[in-house]
């Protein structure tokens, strides 16, 4: 693990090593600690499935397929993992071990683009991120039918908002550890990352410019990003994965063997990291104890 512009960030990790858990796969992504199956799963996005891998392995089994080209996961707070998938153009609910049903798949009665990524609030509300690059690679003829670019919630009620459509490619999203503020990304060229307020009623308040990638020269864009309990965003970006203090404080850059595109915290007590790149899943042990519920 090659750590940059470190200002703190090595204290942080317990080994500056990472090891790579399984491999032979297209492009990793949305990946997603199960605790009560002690196990990871991800999206394998452009071979359509969904993967589960458990410690001690060195192989993932298949854990759904078709995925329709899945992308983001997380787990609701029934335990469902909620998916976003590209080509099904919508966020799916698949019960652990059972059916997979729609979620939302439309925003005032027109498609939405091709839904990124996902998070939970502590109340139940769902909030994803819905630009339109993913949709775009079907081979079959699909409508574009919004003239924007959303992040949306639907509220524990059912019903759905959109929040935010002046971002020009929403990607990944995540609370801080009070759930006040929400912190999401910008994967166009602009590379930024946004800060914003969250208000009592689940809508977003005053936005700030939280990171600025967009004059870096490195390979990478603010993609899969989580928050840890000391209000610390890691978040992949412009040569490798971004550590930020709560206050915006750049402590390093560190990048693995292959560029990540996403992470989440999983093991025993939350403190290894995972990391989805190409072809394969890395870990890392961190000296974090313990991450915001709403972050894994």
């Amino acid at each position: 693990m090659d750590i940059q512009q470190d200002n703190g960030l090595s204290a942080l990790f317990v080994s500056s090593e990472e090891e790579r858990v399984c491999t032979g796969f297209n492009f990793t992504e949305g990946p997603v600690w199960i605790a009560s199956d002690n196990c990871l799963v991800f999206s394998d996005i452009h071979l359509n499935r969904t993967h589960r891998w458990r410690p001690g392995n060195d192989t993932a089994e298949v854990f759904r397929e078709p995925s329709n080209h899945g992308n983001g996961n997380t787990l609701d707070l029934d335990g469902n993992v909620l998916t976003c998938e590209h080509f099904g153009r919508r966020v799916a609910k698949t019960a652990y071990g059972g059916g997979t049903e729609t979620l939302i798949d439309s925003f005032e009665g027109k498609s939405l683009h091709s839904p990124n990524d996902v998070v939970v609030h502590s109340s139940g509300a769902v909030y994803f991120t819905d630009p339109d690059y993913g949709y775009r690679r079907n081979p079959e003829p699909v409508a574009r039918e919004l003239d924007f670019q959303g992040v949306y919630r639907i509220a524990p009620d059912g019903a759905v908002s959109l929040l935010e459509d002046r971002i020009e490619k929403p990607n990944g999203l995540t609370f801080s550890p009070d759930e006040s503020l929400l912190y999401i990304a910008d994967s166009s060229e602009q590379r930024k990352i946004w800060r914003y307020e969250v208000n009592a009623d689940g809508s977003l308040g005053d936005r700030t410019l939280f990171a600025d990638m967009e004059r870096d020269e490195r390979t990478g864009v603010p993609d899969g990003m989580k928050v840890d309990t000391d209000g610390r965003l890691w978040s992949t970006g412009a040569g490798g994965v971004w550590v930020l203090s709560a206050e915006g404080e750049l402590l390093g850059v560190f990048e693995t063997a292959e560029h990540a595109a996403n992470l989440a915290f999983g093991g025993p007590d939350w403190s290894t990291l995972y990391l989805t790149a190409n072809t394969s899943v890395y870990r890392v042990e961190t000296a974090v104890t313990g991450i915001a519920p709403h972050s894994r």
